[in-house]
């Protein structure tokens, strides 16, 4: 099983969604790396369960304890293991799952691959391991911020229900104003609105989330085999539900010519720029020095409380209605896992630029 993420700067996640705890291990964290603890905890807080009535009931504090690697507020330059504790397991909600697959879950591919599986909430393969990855995610984000590079993420859209503004347009100030992180206020309006709908219904919606990112530098990614939009699109597709990420144009270019969709280069300070951004900042697999964008697509939820066709253990056809603390859209509580896999991404390839 695979469970590190990274070259230089690894990020190496543990524990399961009704285990005692989770956690990880940053390895390759320069040292002297100002620790803000109220910043990762709030990170935290941005993708908890149980933060509006739009997600799972859950109710998890998910406090960080930091094991080592911080000496008086700094990096070590050594380790930094961390845990957070699981406090609010209610496992007895999936004792009809333990002889079922789950449609669209990873139940039987894990049991066919593993020859066991944990039923309780998904084991390993549940969303509450990226936890975990919003902390060594804050851990970059700090890091990053010495170089100046910013992300933020947002939900752009909800089912069928989209953003009308582009990358450019969003008012970043706005996205944690509602439970859906939604920065255009109507829109946002309208999604939770759906959300609601389909919880009501029990069913689920999926949706995408944008992200940009601001102040890379030319140079980051290499060819041929690491790309900066490989690595990115290998970070995004490792998180729950994701089912596609494009970025810059990305599918929406299909319906444009090449002389519509080239990035025609001007004259800058000191050295080219562009007058457009339809590559997305990226060209070769390496940063040009205009803004990343990308975006993620996430499916809806797997678990839903509508009868569903299935079979057991025994490979019998059965009925299965879910029961139990699921969300009926993963996109409001996945935005900070999007910004945290973004700048385990990212600082990595700091790293390598530096070296």
């Amino acid at each position: 099983m695979s469970n590190t993420f990274g070259k230089i700067f690894t990020f190496t996640s543990f524990g399961e969604s009704h285990g005692r705890a989770i956690g990880g291990i940053v390895d390759g964290c320069p040292s002297n790396i100002e620790i803000d603890e109220e910043f990762i905890q709030s990170e935290l807080n941005r993708r908890r369960p149980g933060q509006s009535d739009i997600s799972t009931p859950r109710k998890e504090d998910d406090k960080v304890e930091f094991l080592s690697g911080i000496f008086e507020g700094k990096t070590t330059g050594t380790p930094i293991a961390f845990v957070i504790w699981n406090t609010n397991q209610h496992s007895h909600d999936y004792e009809h799952l333990k002889d079922v697959y789950r449609p669209s879950h990873a139940d039987f591919t894990y049991q066919q691959k593993y020859g066991i599986r944990d039923h309780r909430g998904g084991g390993r393969s549940s969303a509450r391991e990226t936890a975990g990855r919003v902390v060594a995610g804050a851990i970059a984000k700090l890091a990053l911020r010495n170089v100046g590079v910013e992300i933020v993420a947002y939900t752009s859209q909800v089912g069928h229900i989209k953003m009308q503004q582009t990358a450019g347009e969003v008012d970043y100030s706005l996205i944690e104003t509602n439970p859906v992180r939604c920065p255009e206020p109507d829109t946002a309006d309208k999604m939770i609105s759906y959300i609601k709908e389909m919880k009501e219904q029990g069913d689920s919606v999926g949706g995408i989330i944008a992200c940009t990112v601001k102040n890379v530098p030319v140079g980051w990614g290499n060819p041929v085999f690491d790309k900066l939009s490989a690595r990115l699109a290998q970070a995004m597709f490792s998180i729950n539900a994701v089912h596609g990420f494009d970025y810059g144009e990305g599918f929406e270019g299909v319906g444009m010519k090449g002389s519509e969709i080239n990035d025609a280069f001007i004259a800058g300070k000191g050295m080219p720029n562009t007058l457009t951004n339809y590559s997305g900042g990226i060209q070769g697999g390496i940063s040009n020095g205009q803004d990343i964008d990308f975006r993620v697509l996430f499916k809806p939820v797997a678990t839903i409380s509508k009868p569903q066709r299935t079979v057991d253990v025994h490979n019998q056809e059965i009925e299965l209605k879910a029961h139990g603390r699921h969300d009926p859209c993963v996109l409001p509580r996945a935005v900070p896992i999007v910004e945290a896999m973004t700048a385990i991404a990212l600082m990595d390839f700091y790293l390598m630029d530096k070296g």
